[in-house]
């Protein structure tokens, strides 16, 4: 059970105080959050030399998250994470209208998602407790949404996400977490030599806005083939249309185990010897090379990020999944319980 400990973090241009959690474990391996969008600040792991290391992408300070928010540097994503085509969707014989932030689409919540709300934290049982109200119609959705997420470290170095939720009315719903892993250190440079298996066998194409086409793709014989592990930038620059509309990778797999808590990912860096195992509940996991980091963004300790710096491996259901009925459905029903967990642990080799 992790120690946790609380401090002031910053305080927002709209004049509210925002705090930061560290959850620290028996070994020295410890978590920073902030209430602010839930976002992880750093994630401190040792290396196979037992050197501690910080191997997620960040901001030195609340106001960067702010105003540089639109990358997404670990934070949580809602009320529904990934795109939404054109911005619009039906349920039952009613039409919604969402903000299109993404071109002409809706991503990850529209202009103010959980990204950039502040959270009401609790510390419970060893664990760090966030929890926000999402009013019916914000940034467009239908229903009162209450949504718990609990974020606990243990002594073996797994970071567990439970995500929680509750509406009044049918709305969508499609949280996860947008950290981005550099297993050399978040100011290491490019994740393309880190090696990443998926168990996978399919992904999702998408159109040139990165929608997805409906379809799901077989991944053997393409540069999405993850089956094994390979390094990530193996096939990144392959003469593949899909590729070139994300400029990398910003796909969906297709996990082999949905709804039970399982594998879904394994990553390691030859060079720190940092293992990462990924499990989650969910049918999906968008993988995200880091395609339009800016390299006029400065992280922390003044570190560059450039694009494929990091990868991010989003646990979801499919995007644009309410418009495509052979997709798993993101509505959740009123009264009903949106449950699912995700996990990351870091050891060594």
């Amino acid at each position: 059970m992790a120690k946790i400990t609380q401090s002031i973090y910053g305080t927002t241009k709209n004049g509210e105080q925002v705090h930061c959690y560290k959850l620290t474990n028996s070994n020295g391996s410890y978590v920073n959050i902030t209430n602010f969008g839930g976002t992880i600040l750093s994630l401190v792991v040792p290396d196979k030399h037992g050197k501690m290391r910080d191997v997620v992408l960040g901001y030195n300070s609340l106001s960067e998250y702010e105003l540089l928010g639109g990358a997404y540097l670990g934070a949580l994503i809602g009320r529904c994470g990934n795109r939404i085509s054109k911005g619009t969707f039906s349920l039952g014989s009613k039409e919604y209208k969402l903000a299109c932030n993404d071109g002409a689409n809706h991503l990850h919540g529209g202009n103010i998602g959980f990204s950039h709300r502040i959270w009401d934290a609790s510390i419970e049982y060893g664990s760090l407790k966030l929890k926000l109200d999402s009013p019916d119609g914000e940034e467009g959705y239908p229903g009162t949404l209450t949504v718990t997420v609990t974020y606990t470290f243990n002594d073996d170095n797994v970071l567990s996400i439970h995500y929680e939720a509750f509406s009044d009315t049918d709305t969508l719903v499609n949280l996860t977490n947008h950290t981005y892993f550099n297993l050399n250190g978040h100011n290491s440079g490019s994740v393309e030599n880190q090696m990443l298996k998926l168990f996978s066998t399919a992904y999702i194409p998408t159109n040139a806005t990165l929608i997805p086409t409906g379809e799901i793709r077989p991944v053997t014989g393409t540069p999405f083939d993850f089956s094994d592990f390979k390094p990530i930038g193996q096939d990144i620059n392959a003469d593949d249309i899909q590729l070139q509309y994300a400029n990398g990778y910003d796909h969906t797999f297709v996990l082999k185990h949905p709804n039970r808590l399982s594998v879904f990912a394994e990553a390691y860096s030859k060079e720190s010897g940092i293992f990462l195992r990924g499990k989650t509940t969910l049918p999906g996991v968008q993988l995200y090379t880091g395609n339009f980091l800016s390299n006029e963004r400065a992280g922390k300790d003044s570190a560059i990020y450039a694009p494929r710096c990091g990868f991010a491996l989003e646990t979801q259901v499919y995007p644009d999944a309410i418009h495509h009925t052979n997709f798993p459905s993101p509505i959740l029903r009123a009264g009903m319980k949106y449950d699912t967990v995700t996990t990351y642990e870091f050891s060594t080799i």
